[in-house]
């Protein structure tokens, strides 16, 4: 089973703002937007994905650093694995191209998501 770092998302009051600070003071550059929701970032090759809370998704959001996210290439052993390890599912989606998506449960109230590789 093999994961890669897909992105972390930052969660914010304020995108304008919060693109602006990373695209000033830490180098970012602007990827795509996500019309309706925010921008994704290039930070020194590692997307960041700035949006506000987002009213499709029906798990517990909040501001900051909320996640990471993996793309896995055998979406449902990672999951197995994960539940094995009693980490909590707190919610599967389908992504915008019909792969699956989960969100689940990491310390201190974040969260990680895992994407299958489409």
């Amino acid at each position: 089973m093999a994961l890669t770092v897909q992105h972390v998302h930052l969660k914010t009051r304020d995108v304008a703002k919060t693109v602006q600070y990373y695209t000033d003071n830490f180098g970012a550059t602007t990827k795509a937007e996500m019309p309706g929701r925010g921008w994704q970032l290039d930070l020194h090759g590692v997307q960041l994905n700035v949006t506000g809370i987002i009213a499709e998704q029906h798990h517990e959001q909040h501001y900051g650093i909320e996640h990471m996210a993996v793309v896995t290439d055998d979406y449902p052993a990672t999951l197995a694995k994960l539940r094995d390890n009693g980490v909590a599912v707190l919610e599967e989606l389908t992504g915008s191209n019909g792969n699956r998506v989960a969100f689940v449960a990491a310390p201190d109230g974040a969260q990680m998501e895992i994407i299958e590789k489409a």
